[in-house]
């Protein structure tokens, strides 16, 4: 029944996408074909928000809403949040003592993989860097098809 009513939902968004496309330039279609898409890729995402879930790695998509100052205290981390569906932003914590800063910017869309936290703001997502000790495959964040861990 779960399914059922994700492949209605996903048909509903494709529709309406089609519909507002033949009335408005062709970069709204493209945003609105992409909005599309990142709901299927999200979906284990938001499922982990709404079920308050912690601990898990898992993939997903999103774009850049805000570029946040590092956190210099300890491990340093680039911070910034990512819109991952109309409920839900995710903030970014990506350990730049492990892994090289991605030179992301307000507007670009996102792959990742890493550790979600839950909050109650949407959760947190860290882990997107290599297990320096080589335990867990770790986590990434791909921008313009080049990957950063």
């Amino acid at each position: 029944m779960k399914h059922l009513l994700w492949i209605a939902l996903i048909l509903s968004a494709l529709t309406a996408c089609k519909q507002s496309a033949n009335s408005i330039e062709q970069v709204s279609r493209v945003n609105c074909t992409s909005d599309a898409q990142s709901q299927v890729d999200n979906s284990a995402l938001i499922q982990a928000f709404q079920n308050k879930k912690s601990h898990l790695f898992i993939e997903g998509s999103g774009v850049v809403k805000k570029l946040l100052p590092d956190d210099n205290k300890g491990a340093r981390h680039q911070k910034f949040l990512v819109i991952i569906s109309s409920e839900q932003t995710l903030l970014f914590a990506h350990n730049v003592d492990l892994a090289p800063s991605v030179p992301v910017k307000v507007g670009d869309t996102i792959q990742f993989r890493g550790e979600y936290i839950y909050n109650p703001k949407g959760g947190v997502l860290h882990w997107t860097h290599r297990d320096p000790q080589g335990k867990t495959e770790g986590g990434w964040i791909k921008l313009n098809d080049q990957l950063y861990h």
